[in-house]
């Protein structure tokens, strides 16, 4: 996954778009029910309401009113549907709870669900195809030029040439340094020095300009922006903000001055909301699902030796504070100081019983309470013990950058082969990294992922003792 990435503001055709969905649903439940019952009974008002609040609450985990101008519609149609799949759940489980469903019409529903999701997507390939078409026509086009030629203005121009809707023209390369200087094959021509870009600009020939330089080439861009102020053409700076390794960065704005933070945690504002209420819908219904395989483990662990059935453990969680995790004992020692040994094969520590759970990630189950009580999310990075915290934030990069985000039961790397003992650095550092990637790329549907690929492969490993 690609973790070069800055949070920005959605597109200013945001709320346009938001009121067409709400209108969508809205009139796809009329026209359902209208077709069905031959009327829109006043009860339906409350379903609709429920619905359309809960798509808006996903469709912002999902991004789903950024800009999708550089983006394949693949991508646009997934995020536009998995909102939709998950207000339709929420829908389904409020039925189930209040047992109110016998009050709506299933055949109503099912054409409500299915209309919904094909006006949705069609709606928007509608707008798409439209707004591609008027750029492909030359109407709303720019023409622009790129000033440098580092792999960020590489990677710009590519970007031009490979999405037509976003109505650049790009001219081509301007640069004062030596040809020995480009840092990869250029995609676009390279028609001259900055000063010949200048002159077009001020013929009015250029709309767009956009400096790619390095960040320590701040004399040379102060330059180029006092030289372009003397122009119309809008001028863009294209800094290379990704040296600096940024973990879910995001624009902020203190007071009046302009902000960029370096490392950041995915989940401010409605994400936070959005990732709790994830957490504490899952948790309940899991902890429904599985309290007899609880029961279970719980008469295995107090039957099979003496000692105390739930063993608690102090890990570090959110923002680094310590946080106690549950867990049913498998060993016939409880370590829980400053030297923690790692469980290894055939580990005479461990019990019989304490083995099979253990290997099946059943000894983890309580967590789910943790989850409830708000220390642990169902999806994060593993929590360590405080002993191995303290061994590995010395040797590997960002390791405490995952504590940006709450501990999960199970994780990114767990079920990309990272579970269990981690014998070595390298298997510790491959953790690590697929961790920051999670908390990088975050969003709802990749939970719904992770969660699904447990069920099917996260549950038993070949290193889990």
């Amino acid at each position: 996954m690609d973790s070069r990435k800055i949070r920005t503001h959605g597109t200013e055709f945001a709320i346009l778009y938001r009121i067409c969905d709400l209108a969508v649903i809205g009139g796809t439940l009329a026209i359902s029910s209208w077709l069905y019952l031959g009327q829109l009974y006043k009860d339906y008002l409350l379903i609709v309401t429920l619905t359309a609040v809960c798509f808006l609450l996903f469709a912002e985990s999902a991004h789903l009113y950024r800009s999708w101008r550089v983006s394949n519609f693949q991508g646009q149609m997934v995020a536009t549907l998995l909102p939709w799949f998950g207000a339709s759940a929420v829908l389904v489980t409020y039925f189930f709870f209040t047992q109110s469903g016998i009050e709506y019409s299933r055949a109503v529903m099912m054409l409500w669900f299915l209309l919904g999701s094909i006006s949705l997507v069609l709606w928007r390939y509608s707008a798409r195809m439209a707004l591609s078409h008027l750029r492909n026509s030359g109407i709303n086009t720019r023409r622009a030029a790129i000033i440098g030629t580092t792999a960020n203005g590489i990677d710009l121009a590519r970007e031009f040439q490979r999405n037509h809707a976003l109505g650049i023209k790009l001219t081509g390369f301007y640069e004062d340094r030596g040809a020995d200087r480009i840092e990869g094959s250029l995609p676009a021509p390279m028609l001259g020095k900055v000063d010949d870009a200048l002159e077009q600009a001020k013929r009015g020939e250029l709309q767009h300009v956009y400096i790619a330089m390095p960040m320590h080439a701040k004399d040379r861009i102060a330059r180029y922006l006092n030289l372009f102020a003397d122009t119309t053409a809008t001028t863009y700076l294209v800094p290379d903000f990704f040296t600096y390794n940024l973990l879910h960065s995001r624009w902020q704005t203190v007071g009046h001055v302009h902000t960029l933070s370096v490392h950041d945690t995915p989940f401010n504002g409605l994400a936070a909301w959005t990732k709790r209420m994830e957490d504490i819908v899952l948790s309940i219904l899991i902890l429904l699902l599985i309290s007899p395989v609880m029961l279970f483990v719980a008469a295995g662990v107090k039957l099979s030796s003496p000692g105390p059935i739930i063993f608690k453990q102090s890990r570090y969680g959110l923002d680094g504070r310590k946080i106690d995790v549950w867990k049913f004992r498998s060993m016939s020692v409880m370590d829980n100081g400053d030297d923690v040994k790692q469980a290894t094969k055939n580990d005479p520590r461990v019990t019989r019983f304490g083995a099979f759970i253990r290997r099946t990630s059943l000894d983890e189950l309580p967590q789910f309470f943790n989850v409830l009580q708000g220390s642990m999310s169902i999806v994060g990075p593993r929590p360590h013990a405080v002993a191995h915290n303290e061994q590995y934030r010395a040797i590997v990069d960002r390791y405490m950058l995952r504590h940006k985000v709450k501990p999960g039961i199970t994780g990114w790397a767990q079920i990309n082969g990272y579970r269990g003992e981690t014998d070595t650095l390298d298997k510790m550092e491959k953790r690590i990294q697929f961790d920051l990637e999670y908390i990088q790329n975050w969003s709802l549907w990749m939970d719904i992922k992770i969660v699904f690929a447990t069920v099917f492969k996260g549950f038993v490993g070949k290193t889990a003792y």
